[in-house]
């Protein structure tokens, strides 16, 4: 079980990693939002399941499993509501010369 729970860790410090890249190295507001809306997600999702199973089936691993609840609902919502009050503010998306 610690085996899977160490794939899972790694698998989210990847996801993790790749969101961080992904804000420095995105255009403008928009695609980092995006970039780490999605990977921070499934980073943070996949970090908190190879912890719970890692611990074993105790009253912590059912509170990471709500974490994992409440990231699930909550981080799409909030980078929704943050893009669409960007563009409601007059921010316009990035677009390549000559478009």
């Amino acid at each position: 079980m610690k085996i899977i729970a160490s794939i899972f860790l790694l698998l989210g410090f990847f996801f993790i990693l790749v969101a961080a890249i992904g804000v420095m190295r995105l255009p403008d507001f928009y695609t980092r939002l995006h970039a780490s809306g999605k990977s921070e997600t499934l980073g943070m999702l996949l970090s908190f399941i190879g912890l719970a199973l890692y611990e074993g089936m105790t009253l912590t691993s059912i509170k990471l499993m709500f974490i994992v609840l409440f990231i699930l609902l909550a981080n799409p919502i909030g980078t929704h509501i943050i893009c669409r009050e960007a563009y409601r503010c007059g921010l316009k998306p990035w677009m390549r010369k000559g478009d």
